[in-house]
């Protein structure tokens, strides 16, 4: 079954590119046609580098790694906040923390002070202050929720970056390029391919698109993480001695226990 359709693509606008003003000459090869000053996109090449995306973010998943969402645009956070909450992984809809993976360290302090805050408060501990101190406690709690939450459970620096819109998030691909951490991206015309590892030409404006492109990342997530599940259970194999009759059972035990008694 195929992983998304051209049809479902027109549906959702992710043929719509910006204006060919506005074009960067790196996305010609994913460029289909120009309409009335726009430039529209391939969905051929288009359905081809989801179908590679999905097979990474599921591979990754699949093997225990962690895939950070990325989309800070008005149109992408609540989508990826969303997404990224169904499956399970961590997420950046607020603006992006500069170090946030270059100087992961630092950004850890910041999510250990949230854990802080929060239990403080819902342990009741926030109650010998001040009215005005907790009105402060209260704000930095706000505060470090709206730009670290999505990450509060991420101990190390994620395994693949799911990034809508590329030339926004520029900061963040550039330090996962620093890293060597792999970048999954959906690039309008604007963009450029070429810094992406597994690039998705799109349109990167549109809502129905990015929820789009959210779902089919969360689903590659969830069906990895399946499989890791089912050979985790296969892996679980207990010892085939029911066939046995109960006194033999219980002669073979009796044995390998004075064997270990003899050793």
């Amino acid at each position: 079954m195929a992983i998304v359709t051209i049809k479902q693509l027109l549906e959702a606008g992710v043929h719509f590119g910006h204006q060919t003003k506005r074009w960067n000459p790196k996305m010609k090869p994913f460029i289909f046609a120009e309409r009335n000053g726009i430039h529209i996109i391939d969905l051929q090449k288009t359905v081809v580098c989801m179908e590679k995306a999905y097979e990474v973010a599921r591979d990754i998943s699949g093997n225990g790694g962690k895939v950070l969402f990325v989309g800070t645009k008005k149109q992408a956070y609540e989508v990826v906040k969303t997404e990224a909450e169904r499956c399970g992984m961590p997420y950046v809809n607020q603006r992006w923390l500069g170090g946030l993976l270059t100087n992961f360290q630092t950004v850890r302090r910041g999510i250990e002070k949230l854990k802080e805050l929060r239990s403080a408060r819902d342990s009741g501990l926030w109650d010998s202050y001040t009215k005005r101190e907790r009105k402060h406690l209260e704000i930095e709690l706000k505060r470090l929720e709206k730009y670290v939450g999505g990450i509060e459970n991420l101990d190390r620096p994620p395994d693949l970056l799911f990034v809508i819109d590329t030339k926004k998030e520029e900061n963040a691909v550039r330090e996962a390029k620093r890293l060597g951490i792999p970048v999954i991206g959906v690039v309008d015309t604007n963009g450029d391919p070429e810094i992406i590892d597994y690039p998705i030409p799109g349109n990167d404006d549109a809502i129905r698109a990015i929820r789009l492109y959210c779902a089919k990342i969360a689903d590659a997530v969830l069906e990895g993480m399946g499989m890791r599940k089912e050979e985790v259970e296969e892996e679980v194999v207990m010892p085939d001695i029911e066939e046995l009759p109960a006194d033999a059972i219980e002669e073979k035990v009796a044995s390998e226990y004075e064997e270990e008694l003899t050793e």
